[in-house]
């Protein structure tokens, strides 16, 4: 059963990794770090807002498999 766990925690820590790069905006180095030419608040819809939606879920699932894998080891 603890290999499942592993190979669920790669898998989510893929998933995740794609999904954070999915939402930069543009590939300045800038905006990287948090340097953007306005700083102007907008609400996200839409595809912005699924894949915002779909981090924060694939973050919470990596949170909980985390545990649940240092549990089992422990």
């Amino acid at each position: 059963m603890n290999i499942y766990f592993h190979i669920a925690q790669i898998i989510i820590s893929i998933a995740l990794t794609a999904a954070i790069l999915f939402q930069l905006r543009n590939s300045s180095l800038g905006s990287m770090f948090g340097g953007t030419e306005s700083a102007v608040y907008h609400t996200r819809r839409g595809v912005e807002r699924t894949l915002f939606n779909i981090t924060i879920g694939l973050s919470i699932a990596f949170f909980v498999i985390t545990i649940l894998n240092a549990i089992v080891i422990g």
